[in-house]
């Protein structure tokens, strides 16, 4: 199933979002075929309102997860709406995408990157 997942600010906790509609609520989840998408204009309302608001999200199949992912070495991907304008990894270099991602609460891991 092709979900948008994100961290949930108010249930500090991620939503997972299928069509439209928020289908789970979980603290951790692994996706494949990985997109970050933000939206521009969601981001420009953060900056404008100084309020966070959905506008960033990690969309990906998601998949079972398995003990080496919580262990094979991988980049942490990050995204602040006040610093930076897409995810991106802990040396700020900008990322698209990738192969498969693991989340836990608001830490991202990726395996795979796309730039």
């Amino acid at each position: 199933m092709k979900a948008d997942v994100y961290y949930n600010l108010h249930k500090h906790c991620l939503s997972v979002r299928h069509k439209g509609l928020v289908v789970n609520h979980t603290d951790e989840i692994a996706l494949e075929n990985v997109k970050f998408v933000v939206s521009q204009a969601g981001r420009e309302r953060v900056l404008r309102e100084q309020r966070k608001n959905v506008h960033a999200v990690v969309r990906g199949e998601i998949r079972k997860m398995s003990f080496a992912d919580c262990h094979a070495p991988g980049h942490v991907v990050k995204y602040d709406p006040y610093k930076y304008n897409s995810f991106v990894t802990e040396d700020e270099t900008p990322v698209k995408g990738a192969r498969k991602v693991a989340i836990f609460g608001k830490k991202i891991v990726a395996w795979g990157l796309e730039f």
